[in-house]
């Protein structure tokens, strides 16, 4: 009988590892060449955002978010992604994340609730890769958390970064 759980057990082990090996080389849809995108709309529930080009949608990314995901960023270290309309307003080859893209948080409205509650709002939330140096959990990125910002894997980093211009509207919804 022991025999038989082992032999179940063993099996067990060996069909997670290939699935897991299988995910993690299973080759992701990639964006297509010349790619414009001209809008973002990140949906903190469904931790997916989605690219848009000429109003279509182009690709959909998985997304890792804030330890503490549920609600709108109030304060610096509250570890929440912002939520509403702000912009990309930076681009950043050579940052801790292998490239980032930078969001337009705080707006006058982050600036006021924070001052409302005495803290400083923080800043600096990005749409980045995976920390340098960390890139074997590339795939795995969604499985951690962040602070307060939108992580992807290094290759969907690199096609974003290529393809969204500065200036370009993301809409961060819960």
């Amino acid at each position: 009988m022991f025999k038989k759980i082992i032999r179940c057990l063993s099996v067990l082990v060996i069909l997670l590892a290939v699935g897991i090996i299988a995910f993690y080389f299973f080759p992701e849809k990639e964006l297509p060449q010349g790619t414009s995108i001209d809008s973002i709309v990140v949906c903190k529930s469904e931790k997916r955002l989605y690219a848009y080009a000429d109003d279509k949608l182009i690709k959909t990314y998985k997304i890792s978010l804030g330890k503490n995901p549920i609600g709108k960023k109030e304060y610096e270290g509250d570890n929440k992604t912002p939520e509403g309309i702000y912009f990309i307003n930076d681009k950043n080859p050579n940052s801790g994340f292998h490239k980032n893209l930078g969001i337009s948080y705080p707006n006058k409205a982050d600036i006021e609730t924070a001052k409302k509650i005495g803290k400083p709002t923080g800043g600096d939330v990005k749409i980045h890769g995976i920390k340098n140096g960390l890139g074997i959990f590339d795939k795995f990125h969604y499985w951690f958390s962040t602070r307060g910002c939108i992580r992807v894997t290094n290759k969907e980093i690199d096609e974003l970064y290529n393809a969204i211009k500065i200036g370009t509207p993301i809409d961060i919804r819960r």
